[in-house]
């Protein structure tokens, strides 16, 4: 990728917002994923990285967390399969000894010129990886999370607002959205929060793996800011929902970095 995306929160420091904590990062092997598990890294709290198959992505990311000074255990596999779900929160709890912080990240995009072209096929994918593997493997992780437990949620802007050739893809973002809110409600007296980060343009290896070149080479510069942002930008974002230091009062919401965007409501 030219240029390189920023995800390894070099200049990140740490002031023990999660220390002792246990996160399991769906989707952690790169981009956003891999920032929010070196950034919770350096707030003192151990991994469990489920990905599909990008070992060396994922290897990268562990020896990053590594170097920070907390343990991080890798899960490949297809988490659009229900067994698999259930599995990662498993191993995950048996190799860090318990759970405390969720985050929801994987997804899968491909973009389509007219609904004609978007198949039954690439619409039950992507429904299965963005959308029911976030009710899987919460429902599979509510019996090891506690009271000042922390569910995060990977969002977009496209579910705030849908994108014309990403009609799947926005559904299943506003379905997250839905979810965040409802599961939210369900778990405040349980002292369980739930919240989301709905990005808008991120540089990460998802966009030139899934967009034409033409788009890839313009990609961000609609926003105001006239760029994508980095995942290092939007890291930030989890820690603040990870760490009841920083959001104790804050479940059900949506946080929006977008470049400067506002939206209505």
């Amino acid at each position: 990728m030219v240029p390189d995306p920023h995800d390894e929160m070099r200049d990140y420091l740490g002031r023990d917002l999660l220390a002792g904590k246990r996160a399991l990062i769906t989707g952690g092997d790169s981009g956003i994923g891999r920032a929010v598990a070196i950034a919770f890294a350096k707030e003192g709290a151990d991994l469990a990285i489920a990905y599909l198959s990008e070992h060396q992505d994922a290897a990268h990311t562990r020896a990053l967390v590594e170097k920070a000074g907390r343990k991080c255990v890798l899960m490949a596999g297809d988490l659009a399969e229900a067994t698999h779900c259930r599995h990662v929160v498993e191993q995950s709890v048996a190799e860090l000894g318990g759970l405390d912080i969720l985050v929801n990240n994987i997804a899968y995009q491909k973009p389509v010129d007219a609904l004609d072209e978007l198949t039954d096929e690439q619409w039950l994918r992507t429904f299965a990886v963005n959308i029911h593997s976030y009710y899987r493997v919460t429902k599979a992780a509510l019996p090891y999370l506690g009271e000042g437990a922390a569910i995060v949620n990977t969002s977009s802007v496209n579910g705030l607002r849908g994108n014309k050739t990403l009609l799947d893809y926005s559904a299943t973002k506003g379905a997250v959205n839905a979810f965040t809110q409802a599961m939210a409600q369900n778990l405040l007296e349980r002292g369980i929060r739930v919240n989301a980060v709905a990005p808008g343009p991120v540089w990460t290896p998802l966009i030139p793996a899934t967009f034409p070149k033409e788009r890839v080479e313009d990609f961000g510069e609609q926003t105001p800011m006239g760029r994508p942002a980095h995942p290092d930008e939007i890291a930030p974002s989890y820690v603040f929902f990870a760490a009841n230091r920083l959001s104790s009062y804050y479940s059900g919401e949506i946080l929006a970095p977008i470049g400067g965007e506002t939206l209505p409501g």
